[in-house]
């Protein structure tokens, strides 16, 4: 099937689902909710992930399960709209990617199980009490434990020895945007590197600080986790290249659009360990008594491409630790 004819099928969903269920009412049909990123291919693979995964399960779309699905893109009035949407269908469970659909879904209801992704830090957003113990509605798969973010400077110091310089691309309206920084900041004087922050909170106010940024030598980019950085990747990649700035950014389908070096969670991973939980919601457990899991796999990924157009030579020692090459 094709990619447009895939989206059509689950944009045209919202008014099938009633009558499917009202046609296999006897059968149970379950009801799946869900808030995912941007409307590309990344996104698209994830969700497909989890499709995929829910079928090795035993849950078959249009026989014992329906799935709802929106695409959000960072957009916050998008995924505010959506978030009401999907809630008054009342679905059995709502599977949401990132912080952002997770926190403007939790804001609309409380008792509606949800499963989130890609979430940095549930506890400190208030999304669950504990890790262990979420306690309310909610529980998922953490994006990342924190310490993460300065791997990615001693990345780029490692990969870039002149770099003295780093750029850091966050949203500083998010607490996981102000606690990546914070990390990033603190082992910034042991690698010898002056950062500073870049809000991306527009496309035109990324572009003239990061263009200002490059004028002056020895600088790095890196590209935290958040929805308004994934929202902007395509610009992100494209200044990156333009300005000629080796970026270490914490997804793959970064590198994929050109950028250095990635190095975070394999998310498409993630969506299936969503899948199990979904399994389990619908078979009667409680969000509230499963855990909040961090990731088991992360990936580095190294563009073998870009680093010839920035003329940096990758290190033995990073290409061999290396997860993927992409030439």
């Amino acid at each position: 099937m094709k990619r447009r004819e895939f989206i059509a099928i689950l944009g045209g969903a919202a008014t099938a689902w009633p009558l499917v269920v009202r046609a296999q009412q006897s059968d149970r049909v379950r009801r799946i909710a869900a808030i995912i990123g941007a409307d590309d291919a990344n996104s698209t693979a994830m969700h497909e992930a989890f499709r995929q995964e829910l079928r090795r399960l035993g849950w078959v779309e249009g026989s014992n399960v329906f799935i709802e699905t929106r695409f959000g893109g960072g957009d916050a009035n998008l995924i505010r709209k959506y978030a009401a949407e999907l809630v008054a269908l009342s679905p059995d469970v709502i599977v949401s990617t990132g912080g952002l659909a997770t926190q403007l879904l939790l804001q609309e209801t409380r008792t509606l199980p949800i499963v989130f992704t890609i979430v940095p830090d549930p506890v400190g957003s208030g999304f669950v009490d504990s890790l262990a113990q979420p306690g309310g509605n909610a529980t998922g798969f953490m994006q990342f434990e924190y310490n993460l973010s300065g791997k990615w400077l001693e990345l780029l110091k490692e990969i870039a020895p002149s770099v003295t310089r780093a750029a850091v691309l966050w949203d500083p309206t998010q607490t996981a945007g102000i606690a990546q920084f914070a990390v990033i900041q603190s082992v910034a004087p042991s690698l010898g590197v002056d950062v500073r922050p870049i809000n991306v909170r527009t496309a035109s106010e990324t572009e003239r600080a990061i263009a200002a940024f490059a004028s002056q030598p020895n600088g790095g980019l890196i590209v935290t986790a958040g929805a308004l950085t994934i929202t902007h990747s395509p610009l992100i990649n494209t200044l990156a290249a333009k300005h000629k700035l080796p970026a270490v950014a914490a997804s793959r389908f970064y590198v994929t659009g050109g950028i250095l070096v990635s190095y975070g969670a394999d998310f498409v991973e993630q969506q299936r360990r969503a899948a199990a939980y979904v399994d389990r919601i619908l078979k009667g457990e409680k969000p509230a008594g499963l855990p909040v899991q961090a990731p088991t796999k992360y990936a580095l990924v190294v563009n073998l491409k870009a680093s010839k157009t920035l003329g940096i030579a990758i290190p033995p020692s990073v290409l061999g630790r290396a997860d993927e090459v992409i030439e």
